[in-house]
């Protein structure tokens, strides 16, 4: 018996629908190079060397920016509130906005009111949340007030190592409630009812019906508001700057308002891309997680 499969020629990498495609998306990759790629690369650059942008130059000095954080007290206490910062608000911004989207699915009166009214933060100009937060935590401001009023003594909330970063975090976690809520409604209108359906067939509680069907449904979203959340987190400038500028006693002060003071107060620049390219690493791994993450879903 003759075999007559005879393989297919190979084909060439530049078909007609391979460069009309390649003219199509020139446009696009000319603008993310020039103004996404090549910032990126100019700041790891930039980060190597000393100087300013003036008639001195800059030079190339290598690794010692790196030594520097590495060594600095100030640059791991920074790390070290990024970090707590990041995680007290990913919690409640995931753990409010799920409980509201699940009430929110359901059939209840003025649904699409409360909707909106939770969306609103979302859209709401951080400087004049900042400005509004600062106003209400003052040591004579309204919230002391009601305290006084209640019969408890004022809290200098803003002055205070213990006090000023839960006021961050209260006021990141409000501005991500509206986004997560509408993210997680999404999520829970793709779970077909009728898994609900069998569920209660078969006896199972709210509870069971919410760790057994809701999170498992919500897996995908979960990774997402999660990843997002910590993203939004850890480029928090306009609360830092407009409430606690990094203080009490650099208490408050996060990774990108460090680097916005080396670069824009002390005209350290070279030292200032040094802690922007950790920060650019460390968004990198969470876009990283969360592109690994929705490939193992798909």
């Amino acid at each position: 018996m003759t075999n007559n499969f005879k393989p297919s020629p190979p084909q060439p990498w530049l078909d007609n629908d391979a460069i009309a495609a390649w003219i199509f998306l020139a446009p696009a990759l000319i603008l993310l190079g020039f103004f996404l790629l090549w910032p990126m690369a100019y700041l790891v650059y930039l980060s190597f060397t000393s100087g300013s942008f003036t008639l001195t130059g800059i030079h190339w000095i290598g690794l010692r920016n790196y030594l520097r954080l590495a060594l600095d007290p100030d640059f791991w206490q920074v790390l070290g509130n990024t970090l707590y910062f990041t995680v007290a608000t990913v919690l409640p911004s995931l753990i409010i906005p799920l409980g509201l989207g699940i009430l929110l699915n359901q059939s209840l009166a003025l649904r699409g009111l409360l909707r909106t009214a939770y969306f609103i933060p979302s859209i709401t100009s951080l400087v004049a949340v900042g400005l509004g937060f600062r106003w209400l935590f003052q040591t004579e401001g309204p919230v002391n007030a009601l305290l006084n009023f209640l019969g408890f003594a004022s809290i200098p909330w803003l002055g205070s190592t213990t006090w000023a970063m839960p006021i961050l975090i209260l006021l990141s976690s409000w501005k991500q409630l509206g986004f997560n809520m509408v993210v997680f409604l999404a999520g829970l209108q793709a779970i077909p009812p009728s898994r609900y359906e069998a569920a209660e067939l078969d006896g199972a509680n709210s509870w069971q019906k919410f760790w057994y069907i809701t999170l498992p449904g919500l897996r995908p979203t979960l990774i997402f508001a999660t990843i997002t959340t910590a993203i939004f987190t850890l480029r928090s400038f306009e609360q830092v700057y407009m409430i606690t500028g990094g203080g009490p006693l650099n208490s408050t002060n996060v990774l990108v308002y460090y680097i916005y003071e080396q670069a824009f107060a002390l005209f350290d620049f070279g030292y200032a891309a040094a802690a922007a390219t950790v920060l650019l690493c460390l968004t990198l791994v969470l876009v990283y997680l969360q592109l690994k993450t929705s490939g193992d879903e798909s």
